[in-house]
């Protein structure tokens, strides 16, 4: 795995999806893969974000601590991992305008046969989390990207509440994780290393 090239790529308003964004890094590099840790742009106004007060935290925290996503990073990686919390079962709007922007890379044919996999959030454990990675990975079919879902191919997606599509965590209304963290924590491990282990085979 050491040879496989990940770009993870979320959308967090609040922190949740970062945090998963972050555990997927941590799996990565422990893996011995080579790992961008990139955010979509903000796309909200701000008069919008200050009205949520844990957003506007958020925001302020990783705006400039963690580099913005480009379509570059796409073409750069091996394997893709998406993190994204849902909205009314699709993606937010700030993930759906950087997935538009990738038209480029499609045309070329450089999004065949990339790796990819997906995580997601709610409030509530029926919130939409499949529809939501189900939705995301249409556009994957499009781009003949390989879709590396974690199924049921591990007993940590069990305890972790046994999303096939995708590690998914049901959140309170100020972002705080409602499931076990450990169980997450350890289906976002799972997920990355079948991600990247599917990687490695088709990795130059």
């Amino acid at each position: 795995m050491a040879n496989v090239k990940l770009a993870i790529v979320y959308y967090s308003s609040t922190g949740t999806n970062y945090k998963m964004a972050q555990w997927a890094q941590e799996a990565a590099e422990s893996a011995g893969a080579e790992v961008k840790l990139v955010r979509v742009p903000e796309t909200a106004p701000m008069e919008a974000i200050e009205q949520n007060p844990a957003w506007k935290e958020h925001y302020l925290a990783t705006k400039d601590a963690v580099p913005e996503a480009k379509v570059d990073d796409l073409d750069w990686a091996d394997a893709i991992i998406f993190s994204a919390p849902t909205r009314f079962g699709n993606v937010p709007a700030q993930m759906k305008q950087f997935l538009d922007m990738t038209g480029g890379l499609w045309f070329q044919g450089k999004l065949i046969n990339k790796v990819v996999s997906a995580m997601t959030s709610a409030q509530n454990p029926h919130g939409g989390q499949e529809a939501t990675l189900l939705n995301l990975y249409t556009t994957m079919f499009h781009w003949g990207a390989i879709i590396a879902a974690p199924g049921y191919t591990d007993e940590s997606l069990f305890a972790a509440g046994g999303n096939p599509y995708g590690t998914s965590v049901s959140v309170d209304g100020e972002a705080n994780i409602k499931d076990d963290e450990e169980a997450a924590k350890g289906a976002v491990k799972h997920q990355v290393n079948r991600t990247l282990d599917i990687a490695s085979k088709f990795a130059q």
